[in-house]
């Protein structure tokens, strides 16, 4: 199974605003660059985040992006369903309908594995994937200067 790349940078947000100081409230375009992810991807998934109750975005001077209490303690597992959408790893009934799907073990198969893929993510919060050593090469991740 491999996820989505807005998946992936949405959890890669969630790390960087986990790992900010008190006060401190980086915009978009700050993240994006830490994150080495187009300004407007970013966007789109902070506005999904936002949507979610993961991410406050404050606008104006004084604002910018900070995780909430739900976003800290949200399931990985749960983010990785919600963000990845229904859907099973292999597409059986598309526009070539597989000529096996009517008595195929294979679906199925692959239906509890990727089933068992979350549920390893379950237990994961945001928080713990913020652990050292990820938490502080996130931190100089963010503040250098040669994010441009």
């Amino acid at each position: 199974m491999r996820l989505t790349r807005f998946t992936d940078v949405a959890l890669r947000v969630l790390m960087r605003l986990a790992v900010t100081e008190d006060g401190e409230a980086p915009a978009t375009r700050e993240v994006a660059a830490a994150m080495r992810v187009p300004y407007s991807h970013t966007a789109k998934i902070v506005a999904r985040l936002q949507h979610l109750g993961l991410v406050e975005a404050r606008r104006g001077r004084g604002g910018g992006l900070s995780l909430t209490g739900t976003g800290r303690s949200a399931s990985i597992g749960g983010l990785v369903r919600e963000l990845e959408g229904p859907g099973d790893v292999v597409e059986c009934e598309g526009a070539t309908p597989c000529p096996l799907r009517s008595a195929c073990l294979l679906r199925g198969a692959l239906s509890r594995a990727q089933e068992a893929f979350y549920a390893s993510l379950d237990p994961l919060t945001v928080t713990d994937l913020v652990a050292s050593p990820t938490g502080p090469l996130l931190i100089g991740i963010g503040s250098r200067p040669d994010n441009g």
